[in-house]
């Protein structure tokens, strides 16, 4: 896959993430630097424990980038503030949009080290969901992953129809694409229509 096309993924991502991070950290009414922190800790959360495990040194250690991005996502945070609050379903667009794009590179980056496509689609779900897990907690919240919504599952989902592109020979970036879809529409698809995973129950439930 074309390098430009990571890149742009993970601008945007990033920046997307970022952006849900310290929304979310504003209406707890976090100052400046907490804010930023979890700001940045939703956009480098997934991608470091995917590196972690797949024996490479966190991405954000080796370029100040992802840093930097970050600071201008509480700078858009600062300047908009009152369209962003206005405006209830921000956090879920920008949170949507992060998810489904780290999802991409956190697949193509694991297949680009050489693993099979079952470690990709999972350390693209890591990716994608590992951020927002460490934000929740971060922001003194469940995370979003362990409730009822539909979350994660729709990264796998996504993964799976980055495996079908490329099982048919698709341009990688086209594979890339249709993930990216596929997360941002049973995202879309699960809050519309109210989509949850069964619950498991305890006994006498």
């Amino acid at each position: 896959m074309d390098e430009t096309f990571i890149y742009i993924c993970d601008f945007i991502g990033t920046l997307a993430f970022a952006i849900s991070g310290i929304r979310l950290a504003s209406a707890k009414h976090f100052d400046l630097f907490g804010a930023y922190v979890v700001g940045v800790t939703t956009a480098i959360g997934g991608g470091t424990m995917r590196d972690l495990m797949l024996g490479h040194p966190p991405f954000w250690m080796t370029n100040p980038f992802y840093l930097i991005c970050s600071g201008i996502a509480l700078v858009w945070v600062i300047v908009f503030r009152k369209l962003l609050v206005r405006q209830n379903n921000t956090w879920f667009l920008f949170d949507t949009i992060g998810l489904a794009l780290f999802t991409v590179t956190g697949m193509e980056k694991t297949l680009q080290a050489g693993f099979p496509f079952w470690t990709a689609i999972i350390m693209g779900t890591m990716t994608g969901a590992g951020g927002g897990v460490i934000r929740d907690v971060l922001i003194n919240e469940v995370p979003l992953i362990f409730r009822k919504e539909i979350y994660a599952m729709s990264c796998v989902l996504g993964g799976i129809a980055y495996w079908l592109g490329m099982h048919f020979d698709a341009p990688a970036e086209v594979s890339a694409i249709a993930c990216a879809v596929v997360v941002i529409a049973m995202r879309l698809l699960a809050v519309h229509f109210k989509l949850k995973l069964p619950v498991l129950k305890g006994e006498g439930e």
